[in-house]
């Protein structure tokens, strides 16, 4: 929507603030309910829902789906969850797509699931009996802040692997320290899968960064292997910096672990040229895929064991 001008009033820039959408009591509050029902009538603005009006026509945009499932929820509502994560930057293709609101507890939820038009994803409501201050983030609309919200949503999502996805992705895109995850952890009082979060938040704070990284290192400490140091900055010969996924300094070892894009014709061709560089320069290097550190992890532990007692490792007695 364009900016309104310096003649504006009050409810052009609560449109403009509100990506066209408002509520039944917002639009009353500045014209009659007649004049808001023929607005409806001619077409210039459109019933969503019982409350809630839109301005204009056409596809319903992302941020009007989120201002529609906060005014909906009605009073004390806001974003949370994977929704309020997004609309904070978080990058990514999540299988969650459902808009969650979190309530005051004392309010019942309304059902927003038959309410609401068909082109608009799921909406849940959750009640919350804690959202305190440091949880909250001004916005438009408000919502959780980027901890609270990756939290939720690592409660919310139907797998754990899904949970530590969520977790990792928002310290890998610099949106959120595993130490703001952990100062938002001890505000909860009975989360769920507290046990796996705080496990993440460890290993996040030990400098991992993906999810292949966090298996990584649990892979080395269910072995008992010595544990890499991650995110290694190291300078190729072309002067750019480079980070290694996982390195052991004192032998040697470089382990890279492939994603699905290092299938790609394009990444390929750059880690061979990397992996060429790291030989040259007289280290090891061993890589995996993400699969093989999931699926296999013994046939991954006998290798690296093997690459680091090559290198001189000792295991303990």
């Amino acid at each position: 929507m364009r900016i309104p001008g310096d003649d504006a009033g009050a409810l052009d820039w609560l449109l403009f603030e509100q990506a066209g959408v408002l509520s039944w009591a917002q639009a009353t509050r500045e014209l009659t309910p007649a004049k808001v029902r023929h607005l409806v009538a001619t077409g210039r603005w459109e019933r969503i829902c019982r409350g809630i009006l839109r301005t204009g026509g056409g596809e319903i945009s992302l941020d009007q789906q989120r201002w529609i499932a906060v005014l909906a929820a009605g009073e004390g509502a806001v974003l949370a969850g994977l929704a309020a994560a997004r609309a904070g930057g978080l990058r990514g293709r999540w299988r969650y797509e459902a808009v969650d609101v979190l309530v005051p507890f004392q309010r019942q939820a309304p059902d927003l699931l038959r309410r609401l038009p068909l082109g608009m994803p799921a909406v849940r409501v959750r009640r919350t009996r804690h959202l305190p201050d440091a949880d909250r983030q001004r916005g438009r609309p408000d919502r959780t802040t980027m901890a609270r919200s990756l939290l939720d949503a690592a409660q919310w999502v139907r797998t754990e692997d899904e949970a530590q996805a969520l977790l990792a992705a928002g310290c890998q895109q610099r949106r959120v320290t595993p130490a703001e995850l952990g100062a938002a952890l001890q505000r909860f009082r009975r989360p769920h899968r507290a046990a796996l979060i705080r496990s993440t938040i460890a290993d996040l704070t030990g400098g991992a960064e993906a999810l292949s990284e966090i298996d990584l290192v649990r892979l080395c400490r269910r072995y008992r292997l010595p544990p890499p140091e991650l995110q290694e900055r190291r300078r190729d010969a072309d002067g750019r910096v480079r980070y290694l996924d996982a390195y052991w300094r004192r032998w040697g070892l470089h382990v890279e672990v492939d994603g699905a894009h290092h299938m790609e014709v394009r990444h390929w061709a750059a880690d061979l040229r990397r992996q060429n560089r790291i030989w040259i320069e007289g280290d090891r290097i061993l890589r995996f895929t993400a699969f093989d550190l999931r699926r296999r992890p013994a046939e991954v532990a006998t290798q690296l064991r093997a690459a680091l007692t090559t290198a001189g490792w000792q295991p303990e007695s």
